[in-house]
């Protein structure tokens, strides 16, 4: 009985550990997208002759690699911006690796 109590409790909070992580992760990409460049990304993103990076990821046209590699590198008018993301104060405060700025990016433009 009292080992069921344990696995269940484990189970439970591992749960809420997961579920806490997951939350932070999507605020530290909602401020990435709104503070990057010092006026975020919808500023160019959100217009209608700008690539529509939420209506790409969720049609399945970008997917996370190609995200990532578009953030590295650049393209078009749109320059690198993986430098710009680190300098984040969230993302220096959750003391993330540029892997996981990325992907907190690319969860929050999923979840939008």
């Amino acid at each position: 009985m009292k080992k069921s109590v344990v696995v269940a409790a484990t189970i439970a909070l591992s749960g809420l550990f997961g579920q806490a992580l997951a939350d932070e992760q999507l605020e530290i990409g909602k401020k990435i997208y709104e503070r990057a460049f010092g006026r975020g990304c919808g500023t160019c993103h959100d217009i209608a002759s700008n690539p529509q990076l939420t209506a790409l990821i969720k049609g399945g046209q970008l997917d996370r690699a190609r995200f990532e590699q578009v953030l590295r590198e650049g393209k078009g008018g749109m320059p690198k911006a993986v430098g710009e993301i680190m300098k984040q104060k969230a993302v220096e405060k959750a003391g993330y690796s540029e892997e996981q700025a990325i992907e907190a990016l690319y969860k929050y433009l999923e979840s939008k």
